[in-house]
């Protein structure tokens, strides 16, 4: 009898990372890797930054080519979209009806750009999640003199905008709230980002945007709420992300603001998530997060396969004689983050959105140095530096690593940035 497969849904990088944990902990078995997209899985955060810019082509984006993915003998299903998953079967439904009976599930399925109404209607007006939405603004970003509106002033679109600043276009960021990325990184930080914006030419705007205004079905302004038009010819939609579960319609699963697991990455018996679709029981943190970036993506990929792996071992025989670990462990990462914005690098450790404190401290403004401290019930739960080096930011993850109370934090990362 033919084993059934590990199905991974989501041929990403947390996707990615876990297919090779699954083949190099132990399972022989079938593996099969599902993407929507018709790519090999590539890397996304150089979407916004350095494909957008043109300093890379796709190939470099690549995480692994054709041949470096041979050895893991999948059954690769790129071009693919899972319709459904029965968790009571482990049965996943692909989108052209076939049925796929699995050992064990790991969704890794990400998520879905925002839009507006109307959008896909109007020439001229993008979003940005994957590759080809990178290249399709690209292209567009290629003549010049453009006039860019983006709508959002959150990390895609303050990062989007930089790039085009710096290719030259005329560039309006727009966000309901007047800072940027200040739900990411508070109100201190986010000014100093508005002054970098500021000083490389980029006009901020905040309100809510209305509508759109078109002539022949192309993009010619973008309105806001109170009736005011910002003059475009390319617009930027950068207002979120929903995570990738309207296929996941099982009432065994909890998809509210994605996939609801526990500790161990485990969202059902035999069913795991990993990236930025799962929200899981942060077992330091005491609270489910969920964490959209492409450190937490890899890790949390290995850590829900070598999960799955140490299940299966327990409780079903299964081809993992090779299996390096028979116990789950809970997922505890330090969440880290980082944007690349002109010549400005921010780095964050820790959950900086969602704190009841924030104390930052400028170190020198005109070089945009600075660092802030987060924090939550009492204590310090992230940290965040612009323009520090290596050996300081090293320090201030420590800080973080297990929240130490609020003066403690405050103390440490006193000492940390005054070191030199």
């Amino acid at each position: 009898m033919t084993a059934r497969p590990i199905a991974v849904v989501g041929a990403s990088a947390a996707g990615l990372a876990a297919a090779e944990t699954l083949r190099r902990s132990g399972w022989t078995g079938p593996l099969t890797l599902i993407g929507d997209e018709p790519h090999l899985p590539y890397d996304r955060p150089p979407l916004s930054k350095q494909l957008l810019h043109g300093t890379w082509e796709p190939a470099k984006l690549l995480l692994r080519t054709a041949e470096q993915l041979a050895p893991l003998d999948l059954d690769l299903r790129l071009g693919t979209r899972a319709t459904g998953l029965d968790v009571a079967e482990r049965s996943l439904t692909l989108d052209g009806g076939e049925r796929l009976d699995c050992a064990g599930v790991i969704v890794a399925t990400g998520v879905v750009a925002r839009t507006l109404a109307g959008a896909d209607r109007i020439v001229g007006v993008h979003t940005l999640r994957t590759l080809d939405d990178a290249l399709a603004l690209r292209g567009r970003l290629g003549d010049p003199g453009r006039r860019l509106v983006v709508v959002g002033n959150g990390v895609l679109g303050c990062e989007a905008a930089a790039v085009a600043r710096e290719l030259g276009h005329d560039v309006t960021l727009v966000g309901v709230g007047p800072i940027p990325m200040a739900a990411a990184v508070g109100d201190e930080i986010g000014a100093l980002l508005a002054e970098e914006h500021r000083a490389h030419g980029v006009t901020l705007r905040t309100g809510a945007v209305d509508g759109f205004e078109s002539a022949a079905d192309a993009v010619t302004g973008v309105r806001l709420a109170d009736g005011t038009v910002l003059p475009a010819d390319t617009v930027l939609l950068a207002i979120g992300s929903t995570p990738a579960v309207g296929w996941l319609g099982d009432p065994a699963l909890d998809t509210t603001d994605g996939l609801r697991c526990d500790a161990y990455c485990a969202a059902a018996p035999g069913i795991y998530a990993a990236g930025d679709v799962a929200r899981w029981d942060h077992p330091v943190h005491g609270r489910p997060v969920r964490f959209e970036h492409r450190m937490n993506a890899t890790e949390q990929g290995m850590a829900a396969a070598r999960n799955l792996l140490a299940e299966l071992a327990a409780t079903t025989p299964a081809p993992t004689d090779g299996a390096t670990d028979r116990e789950r462990r809970p997922f505890a990462p330090v969440p880290y983050f980082w944007s690349d914005q002109y010549a400005l690098k921010i780095q964050a450790y820790g959950l900086t959105g969602g704190a009841d404190r924030v104390e930052t401290t400028v170190l020198d403004r005109a070089a945009r140095r600075a660092v802030a401290l987060y924090g939550r019930d009492g204590r310090g739960v992230g940290v965040l530096a612009t323009g520090l080096p290596p050996r300081q930011l090293r320090a201030l993850r420590g800080v973080v690593a297990d929240p130490l109370p609020w003066e403690e934090a405050r103390d440490r990362v006193a000492a940390a940035t005054s070191a030199g």
